[in-house]
């Protein structure tokens, strides 16, 4: 009598998993009817084409990436250094605030003073680029601000840039 109140109560536990499951409304799947080939809609890679920011980076402008341990300024973002320059130049006066930031390997202290070099780098950069010192400050975080979580090279690239920030 037992192993029968047992099995019963396992095929209750079963039905109303079933029951409370169910399926898909006709609502929910309307997305993938309109869609045959599960593909979905094409999106721009251009986060700045949609306003959307790009890191802690104000929109028009885009972050800058770095190397690992490194402040110098990599070649594949010669353009993004120039595009931020060109925004600056088209907006006047406004004062931008550049942002070292750095991934979670090393001490604070080393992070610390190499966000300041790759945010005082850029900054000179810019001013190469004839953007005004007066319209340029600078701030590091080190390690403070991660923005990708992680524990791999993915994660680790998207937190060694600098941000270009609106102050005014």
């Amino acid at each position: 009598m037992v192993i029968n109140k047992q099995a019963l109560l396992v095929a209750l536990m079963g039905l109303s998993l079933l029951a409370f499951s169910g399926c898909a409304s006709d609502k929910d799947d309307t997305a993938m009817k309109s869609d045959k080939t599960g593909i979905g809609q094409e999106e721009s890679l251009d986060s700045n084409a949609r306003g959307v920011m790009e890191g802690r980076t104000s929109p028009g402008m885009v972050p800058v990436y770095f190397d690992f341990d490194k402040s110098t300024i990599r070649q594949d973002q010669v353009a993004r250094m120039q595009t931020n320059a060109d925004f600056m130049k088209k907006n006047g006066k406004m004062e931008i605030r550049v942002e070292g930031n750095c991934d979670n390997r090393g001490t604070a202290e080393y992070n610390m003073a190499l966000g300041e070099r790759r945010a005082i780098g850029a900054k000179k950069y810019l001013v190469n680029l004839g953007i005004p010192k007066a319209n340029l400050t600078t701030i590091s975080y080190g390690k403070e601000r991660i923005l990708v979580e992680g524990d791999d090279e993915a994660a680790y690239a998207q937190n060694r840039r600098d941000d270009f920030v609106i102050v005014k």
